[in-house]
């Protein structure tokens, strides 16, 4: 990294609702270039019980998602957490997007995943993509239930671990030492790859 350069992160997740769009609000408050991601073939939110979700298609406006649900069943989705959550996102972007559509997006430095389903969707994308510029991009799990609480502890976590990144003039030199501190000082596993642009 050159100095003075700033990074581009990804955020990712399954359904870009909950971990990703909790980390993105938290790294673009602290000013970092960030975007965000899911890799599901759908977006999934929890509906009146565990087997009847609500699925949408990436690209459904968060905005259409809160006035759906809000129509539906407002007291449940206010008390899950559902409908403040959609609020939030909506003021941060239009509609949830799919990592593997993301490609006019650019090239993105490091891509952290919550899951580790989700960091081998997108190893597995991001080798499969052709490799035109041999730019490196760091891949990291930090693996973050999905709910509300460990959501807001995660994007707590993936910042700081951003923004020591982001201070370091080549991650490439010092990642090995970077993840074991901070799986020293976090408590937390941390799975990380090396892909390429």
């Amino acid at each position: 990294m050159t100095e003075g350069r700033r990074m581009r992160f990804a955020m990712v997740c399954s359904s870009n609702q909950n971990r990703s769009m909790e980390a993105h609000t938290l790294l673009k408050r602290h000013g970092l270039d960030v975007a965000s991601y899911g890799t599901g073939a759908h977006v999934k939110l929890p509906g009146p019980s565990l087997h009847e979700p609500n699925v949408y298609e990436f690209g459904t406006p968060y905005k259409t998602m809160y006035e759906d649900l809000r129509r539906k069943d407002p007291d449940l989705y206010k008390r899950n957490g559902i409908l403040p959550m959609l609020k939030r996102n909506l003021a941060v972007k239009t509609a949830p997007q799919r990592w593997q559509d993301n490609a006019a997006d650019g090239i993105f430095d490091v891509v952290m995943s919550f899951e580790e389903r989700v960091f081998d969707m997108v190893l597995e994308d991001m080798n499969n993509r052709e490799q035109k510029f041999m730019k490196a991009v760091l891949i990291i799990n930090l693996e973050v239930k999905d709910n509300h609480e460990e959501a807001a502890a995660g994007a707590k976590v993936a910042l700081e671990l951003c923004k020591e990144l982001e201070a370091t003039d080549s991650w490439e030199d010092t990642i090995d030492d970077i993840v074991a501190k901070f799986e020293r000082e976090q408590e937390r596993r941390i799975l990380y790859s090396v892909s390429f642009y």
